[in-house]
């Protein structure tokens, strides 16, 4: 018996749309990854792109569990001096759509199939999205 490996050609991508209302953040990124990945599929092979896109809609109300909101987010500018930082709760009010796509983009592999994989995500802030031609399910996520 011959092991199964799917062909990119050959996947059937679905299109969902995840709502962040109320989901603590890492187990919203923990699902919206698999999604994207395609392990939810029986056809999944690692090294080839079999995931959905996945449409997340009320990222600005997503939870913040913990001490979460008070941990900081540290990023580098590569200039002299600069190390900058963020608390993820003033991070969830300024700018909620960079903080579900950072914490999503972080569970996904750092190479060249993770980057693919990146690109089917779109993130909103409010309930709507420009989408609804696609016709995408809802895909709900157990607290």
């Amino acid at each position: 018996m011959k092991t199964f490996m799917a062909k990119s050609e050959e996947v059937k991508r679905d299109w969902w749309v995840v709502d962040a209302t109320g989901k603590p953040l890492g187990r919203l990124a923990a699902e919206v990854a698999k999604l994207l990945r395609g392990k939810h599929k029986p056809i999944f092979t690692p090294h080839v792109d079999t995931g959905d896109h996945v449409i997340v809609i009320n990222a600005d109300r997503v939870k913040l569990t913990g001490n979460k909101a008070e941990d900081l987010i540290y990023w580098h500018t590569q200039y002299p001096g600069g190390l900058r930082s963020v608390t993820y709760g003033k991070l969830r009010q300024t700018r909620p759509v960079h903080l579900v796509e950072r914490t999503i983009k972080g569970m996904l592999p750092h190479n060249r199939l993770g980057a693919a994989v990146y690109r089917k995500l779109k993130v909103y802030g409010g309930s709507e999205h420009p989408h609804a031609a696609q016709q995408p399910k809802l895909y709900e996520i157990q607290e």
